[in-house]
């Protein structure tokens, strides 16, 4: 079947090719009143008229495609919002997404990122499988790139992350709310901006209550189940223990309640417990189900994308790259009761 052109629906429509073109193009600033519009568009569709996209991209200089480059991203239990949340904004802008996952292989993220290049995908996404500070390969710097959950010490590199603070205060403010005054912070023991982020939030939204930060009530550990044990033990081991615990981590949780379990306490009539990641194949299926705040997945590889494009078409100009922080919400389940009297 031969493919319908423009000379087809110029021929039908009784209208230059080059109007019809404007018209299907949506090129601005051209006179072309209302009812010519209406005819052309019409003609277009009764004819089946599809535009040629490899045509379009060689004439704008596009491949309508945008790699994601990632480095474990792609093997956590999170990654199907962060790139479905991607995709998703991908395909509204008439974008390919092209996923690359290196496992954190230095030699292979650069074969994979020329691969990209001599594909000429439009821009990048550089994304972290947790909020970190990175060097952004030397390769990105000739095509537009966005930082996914990520950030770079160059400020031109624009970037989306989680409000690590704010989510920290979100977490302390409910566990305030509920009338706890002693609240131990169970937090990650490597030194990256979500355990910094969440610290500091944790001891604003204390001040702001008028409560002394008690540095014996943070403990750090790592970042898993084990770790969250180990610091909850310690903080239900101390003289004047907390009635409630703020995990680093949905992980951390976890360990939180078998920490609580040993000490014959129960959650949440004897201690309140929160987390944060909102990975629901735990907070979910804990008993009770764990109140949490959520790291939002979706919204940032959708932000990454919008931010990318912007960056393409030159709306966000070089050197005055955007920054997005978002919000961080908090899920309520059943974890977080006032304490004892």
């Amino acid at each position: 079947m031969k493919r319908v052109g423009l000379k087809d629906v110029a021929a039908e429509a009784g209208v230059s090719v080059t109007t019809v073109s404007h018209i299907l193009n949506n090129v601005q600033g051209k006179r072309i009143n209302a009812e010519t519009r209406r005819l052309v568009l019409e003609v277009a569709e009764h004819l089946g008229y599809q535009p040629n996209d490899l045509a379009r991209g060689l004439r704008l200089r596009r491949s309508n495609t945008v790699g994601f480059v990632s480095d474990e991203i792609a093997t956590t239990p999170h990654a199907g919002q962060i790139i479905r949340g991607a995709q998703e904004a991908a395909a509204q802008n008439g974008l390919m997404l092209l996923m690359l996952n290196t496992g954190n292989d230095r030699d292979l993220e650069d074969k994979e990122i020329a691969l990209l290049l001599r594909h000429q995908v439009d821009g990048v996404l550089y994304a972290s499988m947790y909020h970190r500070v990175v060097e952004v390969p030397q390769r990105l710097a000739s095509v537009p790139t966005v930082l996914l959950d990520a950030r770079s010490d160059d400020p031109a590199v624009p970037s989306v992350v989680p409000d690590e603070e704010q989510g920290g205060r979100t977490a302390t403010r409910e566990l305030l709310a509920h009338g706890h005054r002693r609240i131990g912070f169970v937090n990650n023991i490597d030194d990256i901006p979500a355990s910094r982020g969440r610290l500091a939030g944790y001891r604003g939204e204390l001040a702001e209550a008028g409560i002394d930060f008690d540095p014996s009530l943070v403990v750090t550990e790592d970042s898993v189940a084990a770790g969250g044990y180990r610091g909850s033990r310690t903080l239900l081991g101390l003289d004047d223990p907390p009635t409630a615990l703020f995990c680093f981590n949905d992980r951390m949780a976890m360990g939180a309640y078998r920490a609580a379990s040993e000490a014959g306490l129960a959650i949440p009539a004897d201690l309140s417990v929160i987390g944060f990641d909102n990975q629901e194949l735990i907070s979910e299926n804990l008993f009770p189900a764990l109140t949490t705040v959520a790291l939002p997945h979706y919204e940032m590889g959708a932000r990454a994308i919008f931010h990318l494009q912007q960056v393409i078409d030159r709306a966000e100009p070089l050197g005055a790259a955007v920054h997005e922080v978002l919000h961080c919400p908090l899920i309520s389940r059943d974890s977080v009761a006032r304490p004892r009297t």
